[in-house]
């Protein structure tokens, strides 16, 4: 679950491989923690179980997942456990703790799987709708001889992006969230095992398009990269600050709209810049082609710079 934005705790994630059509269910990606309870109670016509193997008293923040006859909200006490269902701010900050403290170590766990391999890993971040496949399928298709290239799709539902991928002739896997508005560590990890990304390669990770979850959940990368289209607002950076402050590039993308649009450049990265003062910005349109070799030279410095724990300036 994620308690950033209520995102459900019992939606299954899958991993589909296009290559040979596996697909792989994801069980309890985002457990929120690791003992059990057992005991059963049942109220107002319903009945519900869970194991238990420990006695103490302690608040639960996350969401039983069965089924009532009515909607209610209700503080229940039974067999000496007090009871009490989300809502309380402090068992809310407590979880999220423990959900980024899980997730960042699996993180560093990928990042030393990367570093190990001197696999280039990227997290592609936007709002749906940014370009960031477009980018990709002309990235690939334009460095195709120069580096090799795989991909990560994260999406909530279907393979439409990981096929469009696909057709460029690279290896892609898709990891479908369910319910959940990004991917995750653990996620990464598992959906590596299908994708097996050679070493001295690039990952590209397209995740699900948001631009506020994203930001709180380390995968391992290398760093985050910001996609940006024209047509949504110049103000976007100080509007999700978090995200621009937690990605190390930024790419400006659709700018052969800008004659048609009333979109100020200079005040979007100066607003990038002010949440971020160290973040690189790239101006480029992935459907035209103009400013993309900027983009590839950064690609290929970072590829030649090793396992650099920073972007190039």
């Amino acid at each position: 679950m994620c308690v950033t934005c209520g995102c459900s705790d019992n939606a299954k994630a899958t991993i589909t491989d296009l290559d040979n059509g596996n697909v792989v269910t994801l069980e309890d990606p985002n457990k929120a923690h690791d003992h059990t309870h057992d005991h059963t109670h049942s109220h107002d016509g319903h009945e519900h179980s869970h194991d238990h193997d420990h006695e103490h008293e302690h608040t639960h923040a996350h969401d039983h997942s069965h089924e009532h006859p009515h909607d209610h909200n209700h503080d229940h006490n039974h067999d000496g456990h007090a009871h009490t269902h989300a809502s309380m701010h402090g068992t809310t900050i407590s979880l999220e703790a423990e959900i980024l403290a899980k997730n960042d170590l699996l993180a560093e766990r990928n990042r030393g799987w990367f570093d190990g391999r001197n696999i280039l890993a990227l997290n592609l971040v936007s709002s749906p709708g940014s370009g960031k496949t477009t980018l990709l399928e002309r990235t690939i298709t334009d460095l195709k001889d120069d580096l090799p290239i795989n991909v990560v799709e994260g999406d909530q539902e279907t393979v439409n992006d990981a096929q469009r991928i696909k057709n460029t002739g690279c290896r892609v896997v898709q990891i479908n969230t369910g319910t959940g508005c990004h991917l995750e560590a653990d996620m990464l990890a598992r959906g590596m095992k299908e994708l097996q990304p050679p070493t001295d390669s690039v990952l590209m990770i397209e995740n699900v398009g948001n631009l506020v979850c994203p930001a709180l959940f380390d995968l391992g990368e290398k760093c985050k990269v910001a996609i940006l289209s024209v047509t949504e607002g110049e103000d976007k950076p100080i509007k999700y600050p978090h995200m621009f402050k937690a990605a190390e590039v930024m790419i400006l993308n659709k700018i052969d709209l800008l004659p048609h649009l009333k979109f100020n450049v200079d005040d979007c990265i100066e607003y990038a810049r002010t949440v971020n003062p160290e973040i690189k910005v790239f101006q480029l349109s992935a459907m035209t082609g103009e400013g993309m070799e900027d983009w590839y030279n950064w690609l290929k410095e970072q590829v030649a710079s090793g396992t650099s724990n920073e972007a190039t300036a």
